[in-house]
């Protein structure tokens, strides 16, 4: 390999990272502010609200994230009225929007059928316990099933994170100049995939490293009671 090309182009890698971070925790953190709400919706025995919910899921788990892109890139602009729409939101017809819309909606599909799974599994005693207390049903999904929900969620949501981030690297098809879109650069440039792409590869890799890091710090704060229940058995036998 010659890390000469590396050095010369470690400032265009750095600005595909941050590219990336810009654009993967902000949709992470929009997704997982829609999936609550829409987890809720699809526990409800209204069809009315609980079908739309799901024929959203299901199209956005079913088909591929980066059909999803092409739609939105080249398709939305299709749409009678939109171009007066970007006069007045210069923002609309960048590719950063599209991605970003993209990998919101992606991500929120997926974590509302993650968060919708935990909170169907939590314990009649809990639900009923609080009823007896006399909290309205607004209360109890609030205080006590999704916030245990969210619990028991956090090993399959620390997974959607990361397949998130690797999903990102399909923002370089839409023109964007993330970490994948900096090595097909280097790529063309240098005719040279092993240092353009390996590169890339290690900054994903690292990024990886620091989104299981602070998911582990999550898990053991909101975790600590097992731990000393566990503590607690074992000094009893």
């Amino acid at each position: 390999m010659d890390f000469q090309i590396i050095l010369d182009e470690l400032p265009l890698y750095f600005e595909g990272l941050l590219l990336t971070v810009k654009l993967v925790p902000l949709s992470l953190l929009i997704g997982f502010l829609l999936a609550i709400p829409l987890a809720v919706m699809r526990l409800s025995k209204n069809p009315l609200i609980n079908y739309p919910v799901f024929a959203f899921t299901y199209a956005f788990r079913g088909t591929p994230l980066i059909v999803q892109l092409f739609i939105l890139y080249y398709g939305v602009g299709q749409f009678e009225g939109y171009s007066d729409l970007t006069k007045e939101f210069n923002f609309l017809k960048g590719a950063y929007f599209f991605a970003l819309l993209g990998f919101t909606l992606n991500t929120a599909a997926y974590t509302t059928e993650i968060f919708r799974g935990a909170m169907a599994q939590t314990s009649f005693g809990e639900v009923e316990a609080a009823k007896a207390c006399g909290m309205s049903q607004f209360l109890i999904f609030r205080r006590i099933i999704i916030p245990s929900a969210l619990r028991r969620a956090l090993p399959a949501y620390s997974n959607e994170v990361i397949f998130m981030l690797h999903g990102s690297a399909l923002a370089s098809t839409i023109t964007l100049v993330d970490l994948t879109g900096a090595a097909r650069i280097v790529q063309s440039r240098y005719y040279a995939p092993y240092e353009a792409f390996i590169t890339a590869g290690v900054f994903y890799f690292v990024l990886t490293f620091v989104f299981i890091w602070i998911f582990r710090l999550v898990e053991n704060h909101y975790n600590k009671h097992l731990k000393r229940q566990e503590e607690t058995i074992q000094v009893v036998t």
